[in-house]
């Protein structure tokens, strides 16, 4: 049994809906047609020009992407740079793409939810909650969970290197000498740092954090923790297309989901 383009549109909104993406974000089909029938998916972080070419190797004519293809709004479709050679390999290739962003990063079970379950935390509840979903959902921004045993700063280090295996750990503010409790946010979120030391986080684990925010977080008193961008997203697009192997199985079609082989951008040199 065959499912069409929308008909996997649908399900990722029952997963993840596009009411929770963010106001400026661009969630959805960005490339292709509803109506073609999918062979097979590939999920990934970024649309990258290698993505494409996996997709192809995989016989995937569906690829989700966690950062939209298409973000910000285009007035040219340049095809001899980026997103334009992105745009027309797709198309060339008859390869749909859809953006799942905001709106998986604060779904239940989406990308804080996943960084929050390595790290062993328990009670997790957003640390930013959808308005949208009222006060019990759990839906929202970030996560703040608890250990039931405190941990060292040495021991939350170690957890933290071997869940995310991070290209590089950067911290801002006094290390606490107990960690209780945890804030995190998959991404680039270090604006919710005052919320993480009100909601009374131990350390708040983020990534891309501001100068001015670490500075903030010297004077405050919140252990923040750069893990980056890369390290603290892409373990939930395994989880994601997990979720959706198991929706399509479920539901009694045999389309396979794939995992994008990807490697972060930056590294230490």
């Amino acid at each position: 049994m065959s499912a069409s383009v929308q008909y996997l549109i649908d399900l990722i909104e029952e997963i993840a809906p596009d009411s929770l993406a963010e106001s400026w974000d661009n969630v959805g089909l960005l490339v292709g047609s509803g109506r073609e029938r999918v062979r097979g998916i590939l999920v990934g972080l970024d649309p990258l020009a290698t993505l494409l070419d996996q997709a192809r190797g995989l016989d995937a004519n569906l690829v989700i992407t966690h950062h939209p293809a298409i973000f910000h709004p285009l007035s040219a479709i340049r095809t001899d740079r980026f997103p334009g050679t992105f745009i027309r390999t797709a198309i060339s290739r008859n390869i749909n793409v859809i953006g799942c962003h905001t709106n998986l990063d604060a779904t239940d079970g989406g990308v804080s939810d996943v960084l929050a379950d390595r790290l062993g935390l328990q009670h997790v509840t957003p640390l930013v909650r959808n308005e949208k979903s009222g006060k019990e959902s759990c839906r929202g921004l970030g996560r703040i969970g608890d250990y039931p045993v405190p941990l060292t700063g040495d021991a939350f280090l170690d957890r933290l290197r071997s869940s995310l295996q991070p290209p590089w750990l950067l911290a801002a503010g006094p290390r606490p000498a107990r960690i209780c409790r945890v804030a995190v946010c998959g991404g680039s979120c270090s604006e919710f740092a005052e919320k993480a030391l009100a909601s009374g986080a131990d350390v708040f684990v983020t990534a891309e954090v501001k100068h001015a925010i670490a500075r903030w977080a010297e004077e405050a008193g919140l252990w923040i923790i750069d893990g980056g961008h890369f390290a603290t997203e892409n373990p939930a697009m395994a989880v994601f297309g997990e979720r959706l192997q198991n929706a399509l199985a479920g539901r009694g079609y045999d389309i396979s989901v794939h995992v994008a082989r990807q490697e972060g951008p930056l590294r230490t040199i």
